[in-house]
């Protein structure tokens, strides 16, 4: 049997990229001599049965037809070894087009066709690349999808500083990640120097970001060691209790504005994770720097976060809890991103709690984009990068708001409120 395919243990890049993915190149691919239950078993794993089939079950054989559900969705069980040659549509009855198509032309035609795939090949025969209807579908319902230059999703993955992750990150590379985050809440240690270093000089066009940090001085450390991003923010999420319980850290504002203030020097962007609370805060960290923002208990209660939904005095809920916590630390995962798998008193660097229902971030982000739209509109920004621009002029200015500004600032004077 041949089918050609990546193997590897971390196949949530695999799917990531393979959904949405134009090029198949070394990806699902079977030869004529396979079966109806080899299909299966792929539907199964990738979530797609549209496959074309050439003769030696390479990316870039003869192809000689093409094989989906409809083709034996109704196939009795004891039929499921007849081979693909006997179910598939064969090249006759395919509709395909050559390599001087453009993508224009090659949608063009999947769309008055009324196919579900739309094979290339070469002067030869050979298969070049398969487009999808689904791939149309998915650019018109998101337009603003991250996607590389080969039009596949781009997909991240986050690995700690110690040594067998680099077994772990080789992995990943091999799935297609396109970024790796390190993990870590002290961005500032040799650890994290030499991790970078190691992936900079191993795998030269993987984007690397680093962090945690809140000064300058951490953020040159790793900006030298060859990072291509930073995160910013030490004790300032919602679930964080590090400048508490540790006495270290530094308020969110400062640390955005010192980071990048220096970062973009070198231009290396800045993320700004956590502290957000509200839609006023995205506009004050893009003001103050940051090029995105994380942001963790605004979307932890969404449909589409993880975790059950639960009742609590008839509040819908959802529990959210801090890596740091004594709840997460049960998992070895956390206590290395606290440095703590070998401390046999456990100290909470964060806590556990509840966060109440937002519905779908369908509906939750495009309230945050048009509340990001309305106060750039109200500052007399165009656009991000002006608003930066006019901080950092000084045609911005921010100031230091006392404890009755901030209650003047905020709703007062009612006997009763809500927001609707």
């Amino acid at each position: 049997m041949q089918i050609a395919r990546r193997k590897s243990k971390h196949l949530t890049c695999d799917v990531l990229k393979d959904m949405n993915k134009v090029l198949f190149k070394t990806q699902l691919l079977s030869d004529q001599k396979n079966t109806v239950e080899d299909v299966k078993l792929l539907k199964t794993q990738y979530g797609f049965s549209g496959i074309p089939i050439t003769e030696d079950g390479l990316s870039n054989g003869r192809l000689v037809g093409l094989v989906s559900s409809r083709d034996f969705d109704f196939l009795p069980c004891k039929d499921k070894g007849v081979l693909l040659e006997k179910v598939m549509t064969p090249l006759s009855e395919l509709i395909f087009a050559d390599t001087s198509v453009t993508l224009a032309e090659a949608n063009a035609t999947l769309s008055k066709s009324k196919k579900g795939k739309l094979p290339i090949v070469d002067k030869d025969g050979n298969l070049v690349s398969l487009i999808a209807r689904t791939d149309l579908k998915k650019n018109r319902n998101f337009p603003l999808a991250s996607k590389d230059d080969h039009k596949q999703l781009l997909c991240g993955a986050a690995i700690s500083t110690h040594e067998e992750d680099r077994h772990r990150l080789s992995l990943l590379v091999d799935a297609g990640v396109d970024a790796v985050i390190l993990d870590s809440s002290q961005g500032n240690s040799i650890y994290q120097i030499e991790m970078v270093k190691y992936i900079k000089q191993t795998y030269q066009d993987l984007q690397v970001i680093g962090g945690n940090v809140v000064t300058a001085a951490q953020a040159k450390n790793l900006i030298d060691a060859g990072v291509d991003g930073l995160r910013v923010g030490m004790g300032s999420g919602s679930i964080c209790i590090t400048q508490e319980v540790m006495a270290v850290g530094r308020p969110q504002a400062t640390a955005v504005y010192k980071v990048a203030e220096y970062a973009r020097r070198f231009g290396v962007p800045v993320i700004a994770d956590g502290g957000i609370q509200n839609v006023g805060h995205i506009t004050k960290a893009l003001a103050l720097g940051a090029t995105t923002v994380m942001m963790g208990s605004l979307l932890a209660a969404t449909s589409e976060s993880p975790g059950e939904y639960f009742y609590s005095d008839g509040v819908r809920l959802k529990k959210y809890r801090g890596m740091g916590s004594i709840d997460a630390m049960e998992n070895r995962a956390s206590q290395a991103r606290y440095f703590g798998e070998k401390d046999k008193v456990r100290v909470a660097q964060g806590v556990s709690g509840s966060v109440q229902d937002k519905g779908s971030i369908h509906t939750f982000i495009p309230y945050l984009v048009s509340g990001l739209q309305h106060g750039c509109q109200d500052i007399g920004a165009k656009s991000l990068s002006q608003l930066r621009s006019m901080m950092y002029t000084g045609e911005l200015r921010l100031e230091k708001r006392t404890a009755s500004a901030q209650v003047e600032g905020g709703v007062h004077g009612l006997h009763r409120w809500a927001m609707r």
